[in-house]
């Protein structure tokens, strides 16, 4: 499903693209660039991007995506000298200040966040993207390091996303972020065939709303994760305000 923009938001997506193999056990990253074009984020968090064993120039389809006026940001948790395994950001917007912070437990795999602030025709958008891990441990410690991460940037419009890997409805990592990111998607992503898990998520708080959310599921196609693409509003000073009083929206 694409659905029209409105050029008063900024379209955010998430997807965790299972090193660019599909459920037919092909590597092929031209579907998966012309499934996300096909939407048009204006930013894209990508999960489990893996050259091992391939020629580094097989990310051509992704790097294309924004090759007039693009920018990523890259965390390498995993390099082997046949390539290296991580996730990435990709945005049409300059981005500054990216910090990769390491998330990573004892001899669980390796994981990070890349930290950044983008410049958006709206503003500054504090951004964090994500890959946590599978422990249930792991991740309660990780969402309180994120935590920390949305409440040094106090204020500032932040958004976290990517694949959280938690599919409890009610547990401590979902509470941990919505404690300080109060407004997120609820969409089942996972197993792409039948999804029903909400693994891969946006988080977002005030002055950012979210405004809309959907899933695409000619993505099963590409990969075992559903995408997640978010429309997202960063508010006026004043819209804020009044969106942040009891009963407050500034929805439109």
């Amino acid at each position: 499903m694409t659905l029209p923009r409105d050029e008063r938001t900024i379209r955010l997506m998430t997807w965790n693209i299972h090193r660019g193999v599909g459920p037919d056990g092909r590597f092929e990253l031209e579907r998966i660039a012309a499934l996300i074009g096909r939407h048009a984020p204006d930013i894209v968090a990508l999960q489990e991007v893996d050259t091992r064993g391939r020629d580094p120039a097989c990310l051509a389809p992704l790097t294309a995506l924004h090759a007039e006026n693009g920018h990523v940001a890259e965390a390498r948790t995993i390099t082997a000298p046949d390539g290296h395994y991580g996730h990435s950001v990709f945005s049409r917007w300059q981005i500054r200040n990216v910090t990769l912070h390491d998330l990573s437990m004892g001899r669980r795999e390796p994981r990070s966040a890349i930290e950044t602030v983008i410049e958006t025709e709206q503003g500054d958008l504090h951004l964090v993207a994500v890959h946590l891990g599978l422990a249930i441990t792991e991740r309660r410690r990780q969402a309180k390091m994120l935590t920390s991460m949305a409440l040094e940037q106090e204020g500032l419009a932040t958004v976290m996303l990517g694949d959280f890997n938690d599919w409890f409805s009610f547990g401590k990592v979902r509470s941990t972020l919505a404690a300080v990111l109060p407004e997120r998607t609820m969409l089942a992503t996972f197993p792409a065939r039948w999804p029903r898990l909400r693994l891969d998520r946006v988080y977002c708080r005030l002055p950012c709303r979210l405004v809309r959310c959907w899933t695409d599921t000619d993505a099963r196609q590409c990969s075992d994760h559903l995408p997640v693409i978010a429309e997202i509003r960063i508010l006026k000073a004043d819209e804020a305000i009044s969106a942040a009083r009891p009963g407050g929206s500034s929805r439109t």
